[in-house]
C-alpha cells in the first residue's frame, strides 16, 4: 500500500515562512525509513537535519514540499473563513491531491481532529482508501516522522536564506528567542515582509517599543 506521511515545521515563529511536506513511499519499504533512523524531527539536531532529509528523498517514491510566506499567513488570518489550522489543511490537501496515496496520515494541528479530518476530506480530489488525523502523529509513524525532517530541513534552509539576504543573525525566528525580539524591535520597517505581521508576539514586540518612545517624552 502506497503511504503518505504529511507534517509542517515553523507553525510558531514570527519570521519566515511554515512548511509543509509530505512523502509517499510503499509499505513494504518502510524498515528503509527505521534503517536511516527516522524519528520525530523535534528529537534530531539541526546539524543533522539535512543528512537525514537527503537519505529519506532516496528511500521515498514521490515527495512534496510546500514553503508558506509570511504574507500568505497573515493573509488566511485576515480571511473570515480562514484560519491556520484550515490553512495546514489545504496544504495537505494539495500534498494528498500531488501524491495520490492510498493512505494518508497526518500530524493534526488542532485538537478537534474529527473536525480537522472533516475539512480535508471536503477539500481532497483524491480521496485515500484511509485518511488518519492523529496528534504527535511524528512520533507514532514513520512516513509522518520523515516528513517532519524534510519540512524542518527545508524550514531551516529558508531562514538560512534570509539571514545571508539581510546580513544579520536574528536566531531561530521564535518571539521566545531574545536574539529574535531584538531583531524585530529593531527591524521590522526595514524587512517587512519576513514578519508574521498578524501574530499577537509580534504585535507585542511592536506595541512594546512604541510605548517605549511614548514614555520617553
Amino acid at each position: 500500500m502506497l503511504e503518505c506521511g504529511i507534517d509542517e515545521a515553523g507553525r510558531g515563529p514570527i519570521i519566515g515562512p511554515m512548511v509543509i511536506a509530505g512523502v509517499l513511499i510503499d509499505d513494504a519499504d518502510l524498515p528503509e525509513l527505521e534503517k536511516i533512523g527516522v524519528k520525530d524531527s523535534k528529537l534530531i539536531f539541526n546539524h543533522h537535519m539535512k543528512k537525514y532529509a537527503d537519505k529519506i528523498i532516496t528511500v521515498v517514491k514521490k515527495y512534496k514540499i510546500i514553503i508558506v510566506p509570511p504574507e500568505e499567513i497573515d493573509a488566511a488570518l485576515r480571511h473570515p473563513s480562514l484560519n491556520l489550522n484550515w490553512l495546514e489543511a489545504l496544504k495537505a490537501v494539495e500534498i494528498i491531491d500531488a501524491l495520490k496515496p492510498e493512505r494518508a496520515i497526518i500530524d493534526s494541528p488542532s485538537p478537534n481532529i474529527p473536525a480537522f479530518q472533516n475539512y480535508l476530506e471536503k477539500k481532497l480530489s483524491h480521496h485515500p482508501k484511509e485518511l488518519i488525523c492523529a496528534h504527535k502523529a511524528d512520533a507514532k509513524y514513520l512516513t509522518v516522522g520523515a516528513a517532519s525532517i524534510l519540512a524542518k530541513n527545508t524550514r531551516e534552509e529558508e531562514v538560512a536564506k534570509i539571514k545571508n539576504f539581510i546580513g544579520i543573525d536574528f536566531g531561530s525566528g521564535y518571539p521566545s528567542d531574545p536574539k529574535t525580539k531584538r531583531f524585530a524591535k529593531d527591524y521590522h520597517e526595514q524587512f517587512p515582509e519576513f514578519f508574521r505581521k498578524s501574530w499577537q508576539p509580534y504585535k507585542d514586540i511592536i506595541n512594546g517599543k512604541k510605548q517605549k518612545k511614548l514614555g520617553e517624552y
